[in-house]
């Protein structure tokens, strides 16, 4: 199990695992508020997705103390354009379950995420997401995304350069 402990500070705290048989029904269990089910799919859709690609998903499970916080899945190198022209990484999925939602668990996945694209040699981080009052972007423009003018199937993409 790869585990990784990039989080906002020293010590124990959260940290991200792969999705194993061990953790899968907690990674199920994670679920948004209802008011924010329009913005995310949920998880099980999302561990879908990346069964079906496993070459550029990375499913993760928000783990603090031993307890699932959250879930979160990356992208990797994806043709965005489908033409070979623009190759992107980011932020594919981010669901913080209900009760755990304002204690930085969100902060911890997008700075894990942005880890995780440097260490691969990547220099922006792509999210997409959906408007509305219950929706993520004052969430991402609080850290710093900003709106690079493209939609996504309907939702705003925004980029984080990383340095």
């Amino acid at each position: 199990m790869t585990t990784i402990t990039t989080g906002p500070g020293p010590g124990p705290g959260p940290r991200l695992e792969e999705i194993t048989r061990g953790n899968i029904d907690a990674a199920l269990g994670i679920r948004v508020r209802p008011d924010q089910e329009f913005a995310v799919s949920p998880v099980v859709k999302s561990l879908a997705e990346a069964y079906v690609h496993p070459g550029t998903a990375w499913p993760r499970l928000i783990v603090d103390q031993d307890r699932p916080v959250g879930f979160l899945m990356a992208f990797f190198d994806i043709d965005w354009k489908l033409d070979g022209t623009v190759i992107r990484s980011g932020l594919w999925r981010l669901n913080i379950a209900a009760d755990q939602q304002g204690r930085g668990y969100g902060r911890f996945a997008v700075e894990s995420v942005a880890a995780e694209i440097r260490r691969r040699g990547g220099k922006e981080l792509y999210v997409t997401w959906h408007e509305g009052t219950a929706g993520p972007a004052n969430f991402y423009l609080g850290l710093g995304f900003r709106p690079n003018g493209e939609l996504s199937e309907g939702e705003t993409v925004g980029v984080l350069e990383l340095s």
